[in-house]
């Protein structure tokens, strides 16, 4: 019973997760890496995410606090030295435009995690509040600034003589 269920959730949302995923971590491998840990710990706990209001949201949050932990973990067991760029990640995703992607990662997190559960994923501010621990009028508020960032920014790549 478990199975063909999870399989059509996974099936129908895993590239939509690894989107807003890698919208918000700006390294492909990276989404990927997180998405499969956080499909590996939805098919453990079913029973409970298949409740969930919104279990492609459970998904992307899952795969960033994962994030966050391994982050931590790495910063005490590696010392990295110097500024290490990330190649472009964004190979072979036509759903993902490289402007965009670059734009995102020039946001603040938590804007980047309010764009990823309201446009991502089209959850409501509500649903978003209530996954990000946060007031729905804080959501409002950064998914204003983070749209007008954007379109400041997307305009500037797309019309170079209306940013001047």
């Amino acid at each position: 019973m478990k199975q063909p269920e999870f399989q059509e959730f996974y099936e129908t949302s895993r590239d939509t997760c690894l989107r807003a995923v890698l919208a918000s971590v700006g390294d492909r491998q990276l989404a990927e890496d997180l998405v499969a840990e956080a499909f590996t710990r939805a098919w453990v706990s079913w029973r409970s995410v298949s409740r969930h209001p919104a279990p492609s949201a459970w998904i992307v949050r899952t795969a960033l606090n994962t994030r966050v932990s391994w982050w931590r973990w790495r910063r005490r067991e590696v010392a990295l030295e110097g500024d290490h760029d990330v190649a472009d990640t964004t190979a072979g995703d036509p759903d993902l435009d490289p402007a965009l992607l670059t734009a995102l990662r020039r946001l603040p997190q938590r804007q980047r995690e309010v764009i990823v559960f309201r446009v991502f994923l089209d959850l409501d501010t509500q649903a978003t509040a209530k996954i990000l621990g946060i007031a729905p009028g804080t959501v409002t508020a950064h998914l204003s600034r983070a749209a007008t960032t954007l379109r400041g920014h997307l305009v500037t790549v797309y019309n170079p003589e209306a940013g001047s």
